[in-house]
């Protein structure tokens, strides 16, 4: 397991989905997106609110990639770890749950969560930064916005 830096932390904090990606036994690959995560002590825990293939998979194949991202920059993280599904019921279940149900306030309900310990930790960066020599964060950010803003308007 690897130490997660505070920016790892922080953009985890901000991002507002995550995606697991999980693989059966047979290598098969899932991926999924988690509205419930948190960045605890040197882990990350994700309420299972209805991933039953992801449970599955991660009780026949520990090894996960989990991926968060700022929306505007466009810039993210992939925690590259194994997986454990922690069930209720089960000794760390009450202490692990803790932090996701302050998270959720209770409105997402949950008997079972997943608890990654990082192997390996990648940047994510949008290909305009580097197609473009004059995108800095700032602007990446403006063009997200502006598309995201149409998108909206169009609802």
């Amino acid at each position: 397991m690897i130490e997660i830096s505070n920016e790892v932390r922080k953009l985890a904090e901000q991002s507002v989905l995550c995606w697991l990606a999980t693989s059966d036994k047979d290598g098969q690959p899932s991926v999924s997106p988690k509205e419930a995560f948190v960045c605890h002590d040197n882990i990350f825990l994700i309420a299972n609110i209805v991933s039953p293939q992801s449970a599955r998979n991660v009780i026949e194949n520990e090894k996960v990639c989990l991926s968060f991202l700022e929306i505007f920059t466009q810039k993210g993280y992939k925690i590259y770890g194994e997986a454990r599904l922690i069930k209720e019921g089960d000794d760390e279940f009450e202490q692990y749950q803790a932090p996701l149900l302050e998270m959720t306030k209770g409105l997402y309900p949950f008997n079972s969560l997943f608890m990654i310990e990082p192997q390996k930790i990648q940047t994510i960066t949008a290909p305009s930064y580097f197609l473009f020599k004059d995108t800095t964060e700032e602007s990446q950010a403006r063009k997200a916005f502006a598309l995201y803003s149409k998108v909206f308007e169009s609802l």
